[in-house]
């Protein structure tokens, strides 16, 4: 069978405002290879804001990824406006549906919906291309005589390992090796993924699945090898939600790739980490951790959910540096509840942990659909989201990397919040000059 899957490309705008490309489509990748194992000719393509419009006529599968609210909006016009054979079978899948599947299934009119872990799923969908039932297939969302019906949600698979390695040969190499993205270096690098999921419950994240799954470190050996002889890699960036939470698989990684002479860095949580484990991790080559610090004030981590406090994230900082690995640490501003008395907390902790810390990327809170902010609005007092009557279909909205709306509270508690964003952006600024970058493409 031929297949087609369907993903779309969204690039940062950088501190000076240079668009970079993020990391690649993994969900895709993924659904590649597992097609190719079973025999199906699969090909991947890209769509943008300024090119949405496909020939698919010659597929019979066709797979539509949307990996986030953002690009909910490109996706349907792709759906849309491409050209598509009469009796090709229609899929969608991502972060987005896990969340929605009827509303996707009602706006884009495909086939089927799947939610939860996609692999079996995908494959089970392209075994009955010709029959169409798919009420006996767990993790799918379909349209039945009286509407909208779902299935049991799949139980993710116990063995992750058992998956094919990405299908990064369906990509153009510079869609996967860069040399601008690992720390503050110029080695050549590409992405990868050794865990999926995050149990832990912060409010304003999506976390499509709470079980945490972890590849083995013969995985995780494997994959880098590929790369290294089909891309001559210097480096690898781990993408994983939270890569630091199981400390023995963490350091089952370590001792199967340490001998590769590979540089890495990794997202944590600063209440994940220890001294003995950051030592293993810089021994493997590790030269960066990324740390989810979002904010100084303490009632503020409280209420995200974050349950972290300043010493803890003392602690972590100071242990990283220790063993000799470099530090960022990601913000979140404007959280509901932000103000200039919260923001002045956070930035007297970021000019103390200034001296140790490399990088910095500032954000701006996004009441991301899926998270607990995004399903509460009347809680938090949300405004501007596609839950109000007079929503203005503009899914970009909702894109994390240029965004300075007002997404709560009045006018006033707005007004002091950009106040204080502009505070701190401008703190960040002088204490990292070269090294940090903003979300606000207005201050970026």
């Amino acid at each position: 069978m031929r297949v087609a899957l369907i993903y779309p490309e969204v690039l940062d705008l950088a501190r000076f405002k240079e668009k970079r490309k993020e990391f690649p489509p993994f969900g895709v990748l993924y659904l590649g290879s597992v097609a190719e194992q079973a025999g199906h000719d699969v090909t991947i393509f890209k769509v943008t804001e300024d090119n949405w419009r496909l020939d698919l006529a010659e597929f019979d599968a066709v797979g539509f990824s949307i990996p986030s609210s953002a690009t909910y909006g490109i996706i349907k016009r792709a759906r849309f406006d491409s050209v598509l054979a009469a009796d090709a079978l229609i899929m969608v899948g991502g972060v987005h549906p896990n969340f929605y599947p009827e509303r996707t299934l009602t706006d884009l009119q495909p086939d089927v919906v799947a939610f939860g872990e996609g692999e079996d799923t995908f494959l089970e969908l392209l075994a009955l291309a010709n029959s169409r039932r798919f009420d006996g297939i767990a993790g799918v969302c379909f349209l039945g005589k009286d509407g909208p019906v779902r299935t049991k949600p799949r139980v993710p698979m116990r063995d992750i390992d058992v998956l094919p390695l990405p299908a990064r040969h369906l990509l153009d190499p510079d869609d996967l090796v860069m040399s601008d993205r690992l720390s503050s270096t110029d080695l050549r690098m590409a992405h990868v993924m050794f865990s999926r999921g995050c149990p832990f419950p912060c409010r304003f994240c999506a976390a499509a699945q709470t079980r945490i799954q972890y590849r083995s470190g013969a995985s995780a050996r494997r994959e880098l090898e590929s790369m290294i002889d089909a891309y001559a890699i210097d480096g690898f960036a781990i993408v994983d939600d939270n890569f630091i939470v199981n400390k023995g698989k963490v350091r089952d990684i370590c001792t199967s790739i340490a001998d590769l002479g590979l540089r890495w860095s990794a997202l944590s949580r600063v209440d994940t980490v220890d001294q003995a484990l950051l030592d293993d991790m810089a021994a493997a080559g590790c030269i960066e951790v990324k740390f989810g610090m979002e904010a100084g004030d303490e009632g503020l981590l409280r209420a995200m959910r974050k349950n972290t406090t300043q010493a803890k994230i003392r602690a972590a900082v100071h242990m990283a540096r220790t063993s000799g690995i470099k530090v960022k640490l990601f913000l979140i501003h404007g959280y509901p509840g932000e103000n200039l008395t919260t923001t002045r907390t956070t930035m007297r902790l970021l000019e103390e942990l200034a001296p140790e810390v490399e990088r910095v990327s500032l954000f701006r809170f996004v009441p991301l659909p899926g998270t607990y902010v995004y399903e509460n609005p009347a809680e938090f007092g949300l405004r501007g989201t596609d839950q109000d009557p007079d929503w203005d279909g503009d899914w970009s909205r909702y894109h994390i990397h240029h965004n300075h709306l007002h997404w709560w509270g009045s006018n006033e508690d707005f007004d002091e919040m950009q106040h204080g964003y502009d505070e701190l952006a401008g703190m960040v600024a002088r204490l990292w000059p070269e090294r940090w970058t903003a979300s606000d493409a207005s201050s970026s």
